[in-house]
């Protein structure tokens, strides 16, 4: 009976010696598989989020800027026509004539090569048939303006602020062409450009949310089988410490946590830079369209003959760029005091004054003192005081253009280098998990 007993040990001891080489190299295997997975997932996952960093700021945000500029271009080439028919035939008001022609003009190019990026840059056959009508409209309004100034030339008027009646006629047109058709069209093309650089950013927090579950997936697999089997090999080889897989885990550990704070650390640039930056230049860039065409609905209310429709328009237009209620903050979005800061808030403020005395005297009869504050270049007059505004308007618009120019760079950098690093590190992994097990295997050999 004893022999029977030592026997059955023996062989007991055998098949779990025969065993352990076969679990050893099953464990060491799960371990490589699941680094290679962990090195997949995570390279694949930096490596997208880098080209969603770079078609968020070469693609999508540049299209929504040149939307956003297109519809600012409109805005101010026909407040440029409606101050170029302002001046008349005035030989005092022929400097500021010159200057409308020549702004007109420069508008009238950027519109062009905004509309061309437009064309070239659309997502679908939409957007492309947005543009394309925006360029036939663009065409009839250039047709109904030329017809205006032929109109007024003939007419031989020299009083300044008074368009014939066929001159008004077809001005009417132009600006309804403007209101009725491009600067809607634009705004589409603002709107459509706008949800895409929306849609970008989305995409980028749903791949940052997958790599930060991968990472706790897969990292956390991997740390956990480095652990057992070193727990293992401790247990059953009466061993209490493996450099080579104590290496493998630290530097697993290592990586895991530097991908999850790199994905954070770009995702707070990125964030920042569309909060604090992109959305603020956009909304700001509305604004200013919106202040060229209400400080030209001054100059439209002039030369219409004191037509009340476009002093309410401006009235409405002010309210917004003011954001002076809840309504109008409801209506237009955040206001010139907190995208653009107090000081142009105050500017616009003085030249909402100096459109106000312009209509009461306009009001009162006295057209020609009108037309002199409204194209006058001294502090107090119109076209001084609203140059004085959009300078201060610009100045903030260039700065949040700039600053979301630096922190985009800044999340590239981020990223930098983050789709060779965890191949290294995890290859020095994997080689060091047969590292660690390679003297272990040799006792069954």
């Amino acid at each position: 009976m004893p022999a029977v007993m030592e026997a059955t040990r023996i062989t007991a001891r055998n098949v779990v010696r025969n065993e352990t080489p076969a679990r050893l190299r099953l464990w060491s295997a799960l371990v490589v598989l699941a680094t290679v997975a962990l090195l997949a997932a995570t390279s694949l996952v930096m490596a997208r989020v880098r080209n969603q960093i770079r078609i968020i700021g070469r693609e999508a945000a540049p299209q929504a800027a040149t939307a956003a500029d297109l519809y600012f271009a409109l805005s101010d080439m026909d407040a440029q026509v409606t101050r170029l028919l302002l001046t008349g035939g005035s030989d005092a008001l022929a400097g500021t004539r010159v200057d409308a022609q020549q702004s007109y003009q420069e508008r009238s190019r950027q519109v062009d090569a905004d509309l061309q990026r437009s064309l070239t840059t659309a997502a679908g056959d939409a957007e492309r048939a947005v543009a394309l009508d925006l360029l036939d409209g663009l065409a009839v309004y250039r047709q109904r303006v030329g017809q205006t100034v032929t109109a007024a030339d003939a007419s031989g008027q020299a009083e300044a602020g008074r368009l014939a009646p066929d001159a008004l006629g077809y001005y009417t047109q132009a600006t309804n062409v403007l209101h009725l058709r491009l600067l809607p069209a634009a705004e589409r093309l603002r709107d459509a450009a706008t949800s895409r650089l929306d849609q970008a950013f989305a995409d980028k927090r749903a791949t940052e949310a997958t790599g930060y579950t991968l990472a706790v997936l897969l990292g956390g697999g991997l740390l956990a089988l480095l652990t057992f089997l070193q727990m293992w090999l401790a247990r059953r080889f009466r061993r209490t410490w493996n450099p080579a897989l104590a290496a493998a885990t630290a530097l697993s550990l290592v990586l895991v946590g530097a991908s999850m704070i790199v994905l954070a650390a770009q995702a707070g640039r990125m964030a920042a830079a569309r909060d604090d930056y992109l959305n603020p230049y956009l909304s700001l860039s509305r604004l200013r369209a919106v202040g060229y065409d209400a400080a030209a609905d001054t100059s439209r209310y002039l030369v219409s003959g004191n037509l009340a429709y476009y002093r309410d328009n401006f009235t409405s237009k002010a309210d917004c760029l003011a954001a002076a209620d809840p309504v109008a903050r409801y209506r237009c979005g955040p206001g010139l005091g907190e995208l653009a800061g107090s000081e142009a808030l105050r500017r616009w403020q003085a030249y909402r004054r100096d459109h106000e005395k312009a209509v009461a005297l306009a009001g009162d009869g006295r057209s020609e003192d009108a037309v002199r504050v409204v194209t006058g270049i001294r502090r107090g007059d119109a076209a001084f005081d609203f140059a004085y505004f959009d300078a201060a308007a610009g100045a903030v618009t260039d700065v949040r253009k700039q600053s979301f120019d630096r922190a985009l760079s800044g999340a590239e950098r981020t990223l930098r280098g983050w789709t060779v690093i965890p191949v290294v590190v995890l290859a020095v992994v994997v080689l060091l998990v047969p590292l660690g097990v390679r003297r272990r295997l040799a006792e069954y050999r």
